[in-house]
């Protein structure tokens, strides 16, 4: 990573997310945040809410945002990197508006932004950058000063992204009994999405079957198997599997399930798997239910010994690799040409700035950080 700490032309980073209840009362509201627009009948977002109420109505997002703010700023400041670092969320307090607003009265002009997404899709960029744009039409309305927002580089295959991730895989297969540790299998787990999301993630031309979205999680996978074989010298199987599935059952959804796919494995003669969840920045609620609650069970059931890797979280390396995209941008937008952008695997470095076409939406809308 580069010593260079001009964080020119910005002025203040945004760490943008999902957000999530945090008590049950919260529960039932921030579900219709989410699915705001879509018609889900009240009796779908109690059912859907049961996930959040085994665990007191708390999702654990916000708590992993607020150590992953703390390990930015304690990284900035340690690094000599002057920016004020900010937090808004698209489905709950903080509302990324009240963040924009707070930013603009401040006298924040050039902000950049980080999505706590690391891949190309609709739902994991674009719908992002769709937030950002009506947050920063509020503005407009209320006669704010509306700032300019520039979204960092997608950082699936960053090595601060992907080490904490080879090291959790390690931690876990390490945990297992001996006896079925060299056996073990690899299921890297992410988020399901409808297979037309898919085919359209990313630029026109990753457009295809399975599009950005699935070419990243299998390179971020091969990454990651690559570094467990070479540290234990055990060649192992791995699979790209899907968990957190909605939506209507006859629309086409990214297969196979992390629970069909423990099924399958067992079957097979699989003597363990670990499930390492390489979509997800953090252990939320989809990491602590589906996998956690949800596919622990079923692989209880078989009698298949699995254990969860960590997610990224709050690293240190994360926090670093945060520090070195934006100054990498910065530099960019200087007009300088960063020595190296740091990328493992085979794609290479994301596109800073998403061409038109990139991940579209169903109805066009208009979004902000990008060409259209």
């Amino acid at each position: 990573m580069s010593d260079v700490r001009d964080a020119t032309p910005y002025d203040a980073l945004l760490l943008l997310s999902f957000g999530g209840p945090e008590g049950p009362d919260d529960v039932v509201p921030f579900l219709r945040n989410v699915t705001h627009g879509r018609g889900i009948p009240e009796e779908r977002l109690k059912e859907v809410g049961q996930h959040y109420y085994l665990f007191d109505g708390i999702s654990p997002i916000n708590a992993q945002n607020r150590d992953l703010l703390a390990a930015l700023r304690a990284d900035f400041a340690e690094h000599g990197v002057e920016l004020p670092v900010f937090w808004g969320n698209r489905n709950w307090s903080p509302y990324l508006p009240d963040t924009l607003r707070e930013m603009a009265k401040e006298g924040h002009r050039r902000i950049a932004v980080l999505a706590t997404s690391a891949y190309a899709s609709y739902s994991g960029c674009r719908q992002y950058r769709e937030n950002l744009a009506d947050a920063l039409a509020a503005l407009e309305t209320e006669g704010l000063p509306v700032p300019r927002v520039d979204k960092l580089r997608h950082y699936f295959n960053h090595p601060g992204f992907l080490e904490p991730m080879i090291d959790g895989v390690l931690a876990s297969l390490a945990d297992l009994p001996e006896e079925v540790r060299d056996g073990a299998e690899i299921a890297f787990t992410t988020h399901s999405i409808p297979d037309a999301a898919a085919d359209t993630s990313g630029p026109r031309e990753d457009h295809g079957e399975g599009g950005a979205y699935v070419a990243q999680h299998l390179d971020t996978a091969q990454v990651i198997a690559d570094a467990v074989r070479e540290r234990t010298g055990v060649d192992r199987p791995w699979s790209l599997v899907y968990q957190s599935r909605s939506g209507a059952p006859h629309i086409p959804w990214l297969e196979p399930d992390i629970c069909d796919h423990l099924e399958e494995r067992h079957a097979a003669g699989a003597p363990a798997v670990v499930m390492a969840p390489i979509g997800f920045v953090s252990d939320h609620m989809e990491v602590r239910y589906d996998l956690d609650t949800e596919a622990a069970a079923k692989a209880a059931e078989l009698g298949l010994p699995v254990r969860r890797s960590a997610t990224v979280g709050a690293d240190p390396r994360f926090a670093a690799a945060v520090r070195d995209l934006l100054l990498e941008r910065a530099a960019t937008e200087r007009g300088e040409h960063p020595a190296a952008r740091c990328a493992l695997g085979a794609l290479g470095p994301s596109h800073d700035v998403c061409p038109v076409g990139c991940c579209p939406a169903r109805s066009p809308r208009p979004a902000a950080a990008g060409m259209d």
